[in-house]
């Protein structure tokens, strides 16, 4: 079982190294989602996420875009992986994702993963994904 802290990380590198260790058959636990960040300008990445919720068509069947940030952060991951076959489903099955840290995970040891840290951006441009989901409406 492997624990990511996301607090600080690049979204996107954090959901490929967790959708690669779930296709490896591992437990894979991402806690601090809230606090993992999105690169780009703040005001780009919320009207993006809200122009991603109106577009819609039949609305029985479109695509639900989740409000929580562990949520937000789980389908982030699933679209790392393939989907449309039985070995994708079933590792997005071992993958959990937790805002905040929970009580049984205190004392566990947490991957940090060094190469997407907010360091490795070449600017300052970013919003955590806690904040866009405060910006969309999610109340956690």
């Amino acid at each position: 079982m492997k624990v990511y802290n996301g607090e600080g990380i690049i979204l996107g590198r954090l959901a490929s190294k967790a959708a690669k260790d779930a296709l490896l058959g591992e437990e894979v636990i991402v806690v601090n989602c809230e606090k993992a960040i999105i690169s780009g300008k703040k005001a780009k990445v919320i009207a993006r996420e809200l122009q991603k919720r109106k577009r819609k068509g039949y609305p029985l069947k479109s695509q639900v875009h989740p409000r929580l940030p562990d949520r937000m952060v789980r389908r982030t991951i699933r679209g790392m992986l393939p989907w449309k076959f039985a070995r994708g489903r079933e590792a997005y099955k071992r993958i959990m994702c937790y805002i905040g840290i929970p009580a049984e995970f205190e004392g566990k040891e947490m991957v940090t993963v060094e190469e997407a840290t907010v360091k490795k951006l070449p600017n300052l441009n970013y919003i955590t994904v806690g904040d866009t989901c405060k910006s969309i409406g999610g109340k956690f």
